[in-house]
């Protein structure tokens, strides 16, 4: 089934592509937002702890320090056994393997909000950034011998390859190691829960702060500053100041703009183990 993708035209004033919808990750999707509604079913304290924590350990972790700031930017480094560990963990939070998400997100930055070349452009509008690139996936940016030409650095590396074809695999031991913690109410709130609100906390970087917040530098995109994204993303809202110095490893540059992220980076140069950050805004 064809459908016209949610835009009007390029920045060249050309039609953009027709896209297919893609019914398998409409359904993947759909899935779990379903079952996130039996969560009032299978509440207790040590289940919604145990998401918060997921939500951190897989959201800032693997996700903002490992896939983005460390993968994606290379903004600092940590010794190889510890990158692969970081990943890993990114590859629990369920959105995507390593290659798929820094070659996104490499796209996002070369071309940013450019209706065709940005996989989750904001021209294309608020519900397109935030979830519909998903469900109108173009094969640029999900075909695996396309995206991967622009992670090279990860490709060449077998472990990243293996980690892009079997992420969805974590999660059967994960499910295992829950249910044995804690029954059905550590799987739902541990797997679908923590991943549901983990999506759309990092979708909303894509949407909600290339739309509203303010911007301490000039720049040719909308990227902007955005305090409630940032409580939720462990720093990632800081997003005109990321969009200004991607290189650089802290998004938080006044007081106020609290990064959580940055702290676990510090707490790692100060152990030793993450050498090369990046704090020049160059």
């Amino acid at each position: 089934m064809i459908l016209k993708s949610p835009t009007t035209a390029s920045a060249s004033g050309k039609s953009a592509a027709e896209n297919s919808f893609n019914w398998t990750y409409l359904l993947f999707f759909g899935a779990f937002h379903g079952l996130a509604l039996l969560a009032p079913w299978f509440f207790s304290w040590k289940a919604l702890f145990l998401t918060l924590f997921l939500h951190w350990l897989f959201g800032s972790i693997g996700i903002c320090l490992g896939y983005h700031r460390l993968l994606s930017h290379r903004s600092f480094q940590v010794p190889k056994p510890l990158e692969y560990a970081i990943a890993i963990l990114g590859a629990l939070a369920l959105q995507g393997g390593p290659i798929f998400w820094v070659s996104g997100h490499r796209q996002h930055h070369a071309h940013t909000e450019h209706v065709d070349k940005d996989p989750y452009s904001a021209k294309r509008g608020f519900w397109w950034s935030h979830v519909l690139w998903l469900l109108y996936p173009r094969p640029e940016f999900f075909n695996r011998e396309i995206y991967q030409t622009a992670a090279p650095d990860l490709l060449k590396q077998p472990f990243y390859r293996w980690l892009d074809n079997h992420f969805l695999l974590l999660q059967i031991p994960l499910a295992l190691l829950l249910y044995a913690l804690g029954g059905w109410s550590f799987v739902i709130y541990g797997v679908v829960v923590r991943s549901v609100l983990l999506w759309h906390s990092t979708w909303f970087v894509n949407s909600a702060t290339h739309a509203w917040g303010y911007r301490n530098f000039d720049a040719d995109d909308n990227a902007r500053n955005l305090w409630w994204v940032s409580i939720v993303t462990y720093g990632e809202g800081w997003h005109n100041n990321h969009h200004a110095y991607p290189h650089v490893a802290k998004s938080g540059y006044h007081w106020w703009e609290i990064d959580v992220t940055w702290w676990s980076i510090r707490a790692l140069q100060r152990l030793g183990l993450a050498k090369k950050v990046n704090l020049y805004k160059s």
